[in-house]
């Protein structure tokens, strides 16, 4: 019998139907997606060989998912850019950089939660205080993106030949210089009246 805190063994038979080792029962796609949400650690087996077939039943459980209307989370452009990744040399560093990414965002989405439901109604002053999440995760995605550029360099710490020379470093800024802050001050103020519209329209 398997201990309290190891996975539940899920095992999908030939004929595709998924048994529950924990609870006895047959389970559908449906059925795991709850658990995955729940928090629920499960492994899904092949009842015939034992193999673990996981990954490619959370992916049916995914393409299951995007295909219901209006339940559509990932963007072509992402689709795009994940496919160019197989088969390519960065294909090891992408599964870490999505997982971090994933992670960071897991972090925030209780507390923006919280905001987005105490902001409805409130006065733009309140709405503003939501700008701190979403400045987190811009910030963590900023981090997680530099983290992916340095790796990329990993791999390609060279220039092709032939190319052109870097280019000679920028020139200190001057004293009179007006401060980089108002444009991210103006970017803020932005987000916080695009925020203030889509209340006005769910209020």
């Amino acid at each position: 019998m398997a201990a309290k805190d190891d996975p539940i063994i899920i095992k999908k038979y030939a004929n595709r139907r998924l048994y529950n080792t924990g609870t006895s029962t047959y389970v559908t796609l449906e059925d795991l997606a709850e658990m995955v949400k729940k928090g629920e650690e499960f492994t899904v087996q092949d009842a015939k060989t034992g193999d673990d077939i996981t990954h490619p039943v959370l992916t049916q459980i995914i393409f299951e998912l995007e295909n219901k209307d209006g339940q559509n989370m990932l963007p072509i452009p992402f689709l795009r850019q994940l496919i160019a990744f197989y088969g390519d040399q960065m294909q090891m560093i992408v599964p870490s950089f999505l997982e971090q990414s994933m992670i960071a965002f897991s972090k925030e989405q209780e507390r923006f939660r919280e905001q987005m439901k105490g902001a409805i109604g409130k006065s733009p002053l309140d709405v503003m205080k939501m700008a701190t999440p979403i400045k987190a995760l811009e910030e963590q995605t900023r981090r997680n993106m530099e983290m992916f550029q340095n790796a990329m360099r990993l791999f390609t710490p060279f220039p092709p030949a032939g190319s052109a020379p870097a280019a000679a470093p920028a020139e200190p800024a001057r004293k009179d210089a007006p401060p980089e802050k108002s444009d991210d001050l103006q970017q803020l103020k932005d987000q916080i009246a695009a925020m203030q519209r889509k209340l006005d329209t769910m209020s």
